[in-house]
């Protein structure tokens, strides 16, 4: 069982902090790996290509059902543990 109190965790806003910019920059990087326009994207995502902007550029966050659509659109989920765990490691 995880003692809280040896793990304690503080939760501030996450949006242009290094963990955020890191996300984003995978995300981007998963969209060009897939040859994916934005435009492109955003349609499989039923999304506009302001909202793959937004989120490429640091301007939007994107919770857990939205980071595995984004993930499921470009390359499957399988390139999503592999962030994951890199973006745990970030101080």
């Amino acid at each position: 069982m995880l003692d809280l109190d040896q793990q304690a965790i503080t939760l501030t806003k996450t949006l242009r902090t290094k963990q955020h910019i890191f996300l984003c920059e995978q995300l981007k990087k998963a969209r060009l790996d897939a040859s994916l326009t934005q435009t492109g994207l955003a349609e499989r995502l039923g999304k506009t290509q302001s909202y793959v902007a937004k989120v490429e550029t640091h301007e939007r966050r994107l919770d857990v059902v939205e980071f595995v659509a984004w993930m499921k659109a470009c390359c499957g989920i399988k390139h999503s543990k592999g962030i994951l765990y890199a973006l745990a490691d970030i101080k």
